[in-house]
């Protein structure tokens, strides 16, 4: 504070003069705290601007809070949505999927006392559902790439999403986006990759990958999804014919092991951030299931169907426990760190 005492000398001042003098000290300080107000106003709108000019974007999402490498996201191809997402499934009874062969896969969930089945054949086109089992909201979804197909509760900390598919990879596997929020999620990695709900996690519902043969002859009464999607697919054509057997990847991955064939069937579970994987040729060519094993202290039972060449894991009083299916390079990029069975 100015001293006053070495301008003004020491004199009993009128009432006038002092009115006058603490006014232009009030409008000095104003002046003052004005100008650094708008000097922050100006500083805040440019460290915006140029905050959002640094934040990296692709395909119409702004990737901040990135938890993966931005180098390592790749451009599948189709832009957003151009993938469309299946938002008002229709479902058949089983004996009117008159379009489904035996030996064709399918996608399976029991809930709420409700099974349902989403054939491979659709899920190719479309890779989400937006589904409900009850009052239930359920993400059926599917990778072609990857070949894996994970389900996963719609709410997330209490808020009800919807997904769909970003066009964009990471690990050669579907970034899917909630339209809510518009964070991009891994499905592999089981969580929120960027954006607002970014480290937030899927909590997965249990589901089998097997032929449609099998899964009809243990659950007659099953619905399944029709192929009235509302969306003109040649659903009998594959899109990615003669991907599953080639060992060429489309897309990099960051880790790869050639202790398996790069497109060999495993089915692989997690518990607690230990993971294993069971090779498909090695149970197939197993004298007795199904195999028991300890995974991180928990013991489960592996089982596997020769006539569908299906997998699923079930804890030791049969519940099925959430075992994904897929291909060897896939499990291997997201855990590299994985142990493999051996039979």
């Amino acid at each position: 504070m100015v001293n006053m005492k070495r301008f003004i000398k020491p004199v009993i001042m009128s009432n006038t003069l002092i009115f006058i003098l603490a006014a232009i000290l009030s409008i000095t300080a104003s002046c003052k705290q004005n100008n650094t107000v708008e000097s922050d106003k100006g500083f805040a709108n440019k460290l915006i601007k140029t905050d959002m000019d640094s934040i990296p974007k692709k395909n119409g999402f702004i990737l901040s809070d990135l938890r993966i490498p931005l180098n390592e996201i790749m451009q599948g191809g189709p832009p957003r949505d151009g993938i469309p997402a299946i938002n008002n499934p229709k479902f058949l009874k089983a004996s009117e999927a008159d379009f489904l062969e035996d030996d064709d896969e399918v996608l399976a969930i029991t809930k709420n006392g409700v099974a349902k089945a989403y054939p491979i054949r659709i899920m190719n086109y479309h890779e989400v559902v937006n589904d409900f089992f009850g009052e239930d909201p359920v993400i059926v979804t599917f990778c072609p790439l990857c070949g894996s197909g994970l389900a996963f509760s719609g709410n997330i900390n209490g808020e009800s999403r919807t997904f769909g598919v970003s066009g964009l990879l990471f690990n050669s596997d579907v970034l899917l986006y909630d339209r809510e929020t518009e964070s991009l999620w891994s499905q592999l990695m089981g969580q929120a990759v960027s954006g607002p709900s970014v480290d937030q996690n899927f909590e997965l519902v249990a589901m089998e990958q097997t032929s449609w043969q099998d899964w009809i002859e243990r659950n007659p009464t099953t619905q399944v999804l029709s192929t009235e999607t509302g969306f003109s697919r040649d659903y009998a054509r594959l899109p990615y014919d003669g991907y599953e057997s080639s060992s060429q990847l489309y897309f990099p991955v960051r880790d790869k092991n050639e202790v398996l064939d790069n497109k060999e069937r495993v089915i692989g579970i997690s518990f607690e951030g230990v993971h294993k994987a069971y090779a498909f040729s090695k149970l197939s060519e197993a004298e007795s299931l199904p195999k028991s094993d300890m995974v991180n202290g928990s013991e489960i039972r592996i089982h596997y169907n020769k006539e569908s060449n299906s997998a699923k894991i079930t804890d030791k009083e049969g519940n099925l426990l959430n075992g994904t299916t897929l291909f060897w390079f896939a499990w291997f990029a997201f855990h590299p760190e994985t142990e493999l069975y051996n039979f």
